[in-house]
């Protein structure tokens, strides 16, 4: 399974941006996935989940700001990212085949992992 992100860039504070991820050989309505982030110095967490029936999960840090979504059809996993901060600056990466129980899971026990993107949001 091949994950590959895109759509990450550089962006002014209040901006936006929408994170892509496309895969091979798996076929995202059948689990669960997420986004996950990390920045220089720190651990990676995560952003936001959703399980294979669609039920969707986001860390408080996003609420509001960010929407994950699917497009079953095309393989697609897509992070919507409004309202962009500072603190928002970061490698971002997709990943899917979560090990544990089934759910919208932000705990980072995934399988597959893309390479990532950056993401880069200037004050």
């Amino acid at each position: 399974v091949q994950l590959v992100e895109s759509g990450g860039g550089s962006v002014q504070a209040g901006g936006s941006l929408r994170l892509s991820c496309a895969a091979s050989e798996y076929t995202f309505s059948s689990g669960s996935m997420g986004w996950f982030r990390q920045s220089p110095g720190n651990v990676r967490e995560g952003v936001a989940a959703m399980d294979y029936v669609g039920t969707t999960r986001y860390a408080d840090f996003v609420k509001g700001r960010f929407t994950i979504s699917r497009d079953n059809a095309k393989n697609m996993l897509y992070l919507q990212m409004n309202s962009l901060k500072p603190e928002d600056t970061a490698m971002y990466y997709c990943a899917t085949g979560f090990r544990g129980a089934p759910g919208a899971r932000l705990d980072p026990a995934y399988a597959y992992w893309g390479q990532g993107t950056q993401v880069t949001v200037s004050s």
